[in-house]
């Protein structure tokens, strides 16, 4: 696999205030306008602020034909070579229509170092990429993880996923509607957290040009609705929105939240005042996470989920101890079985007389 060459990891003052002023006009200002060039400010912004860039990042690799069919593999340098780390599965928003995984590399940046694998994963845009084919690749990219992130010093076992907006209906469905797994024949405990952060998960009837280019093809329409999908089962859920976002409404995760609350699925709802759609992933880059909320949140529920799996994998190996003993101590003793002939007589192919 190619291996990109590292970047320099901090630059000098003038340039650091450029890029930081760049980034926030790209965001705040005017940000519909070049929607690529805005996603890589922020991630040129985290670079140039980040003095010690110590993680090892390979790709673009591509898990599909397509040419958005790509990911990113973070882990950082510091890792011990024979660590199996959890793993973070990213998806990127920009309303299904642009975005790429290279342009989320403050992701990796941020939470390798935290003791994560970290996978930017790239999905089909519009308009090849309208539904389903987003959710199509999204669990296409979870099954190349699942099978080859070890390669990466990732563990298999711990998979969780994550995405903003866009990203983040991707992420969410995927953990909610089992279809799109099942087809590609992967366990049912495959993923083991899913972490939403300002996503639309109940969006009918459809508003705006990036709503109905993605889904106005869909039929039924219910069904590209992640709360149709909300189940007892779902694995662990993380929502997190911004009060002041103005472009994917909060109502969304509080749907979401009470559809699976009223399931008795284990979910968790975050409303952080005073943030908006962009400023809520803006959080998680350099310089802009001084305000640590969205940054802590996601890591104490990831910290929390691999502290109970890891309880939970104690248990099962008790409970399997347990039981094997149980069946040792039910079973039968041996019975004596007596050689027809002397060892040694078999052992020589000697004939032994028949009488004495």
């Amino acid at each position: 696999m190619e291996k990109k060459p590292k970047e320099p990891g901090g630059c000098c003052l003038v340039q650091m205030i450029f890029v930081l002023a760049l980034t926030v006009l790209a965001y705040n200002v005017y940000h519909q306008v070049w929607p690529d060039l805005r996603h890589h400010l922020l991630d040129k912004a985290d670079l140039a602020f980040t003095f010690r860039n110590d993680v090892e990042v390979r790709g673009p690799i591509a898990y599909g034909r397509h040419e958005d069919q790509v990911l990113t593999v973070t882990r950082s340098e510091a890792a011990r070579s024979d660590a199996a780390l959890p793993v973070l599965v990213f998806f990127h928003g920009g309303s299904w229509a642009n975005g790429s995984p290279e342009a989320y590399g403050f992701i990796g940046r941020n939470f390798a170092p935290r003791g994560f694998v970290v996978v930017n994963a790239g999905y089909r845009l519009v308009p090849e990429g309208r539904y389903p084919a987003m959710l199509a690749d999204s669990a296409a990219a979870v099954k190349w993880t699942a099978r080859n992130i070890a390669r990466y010093g990732g563990d298999p076992d711990q998979i969780y996923l994550m995405g903003h907006s866009a990203g983040a209906y991707n992420a969410v469905m995927l953990g909610l509607d089992r279809r799109w797994t099942r087809r590609l024949g992967l366990p049912e405990d495959t993923i083991d957290g899913v972490i939403g952060l300002a996503g639309p998960y109940d969006f009918l009837p459809l508003e705006g040009e990036g709503m109905t280019n993605a889904f106005g093809e869909a039929k039924p329409l219910t069904a590209t609705q992640p709360i149709r999908f909300a189940r007892k089962g779902a694995p662990p859920m993380l929502l997190i929105t911004g009060a002041d976002d103005e472009q994917v409404s909060p109502d969304n995760v509080r749907k979401l939240y009470d559809a699976l609350a009223a399931k008795g699925a284990p979910v968790r709802r975050v409303v952080l005042d005073d943030i908006g759609h962009i400023t809520l992933v803006m959080g998680l880059a350099k310089p802009f996470d001084h305000d640590r909320r969205v940054k802590d949140e996601v890591s104490r529920f990831l910290r929390e989920q691999i502290r109970d799996a890891a309880r939970e994998r104690v248990r099962s190996e008790r409970r399997a101890r347990e039981m094997a003993a149980t069946r040792d101590a039910d079973s039968p003793p041996a019975r004596e079985v007596r050689d027809a002939a002397p060892p040694a007589a078999q052992a020589s192919g000697d004939i032994q007389p028949a009488g004495g």
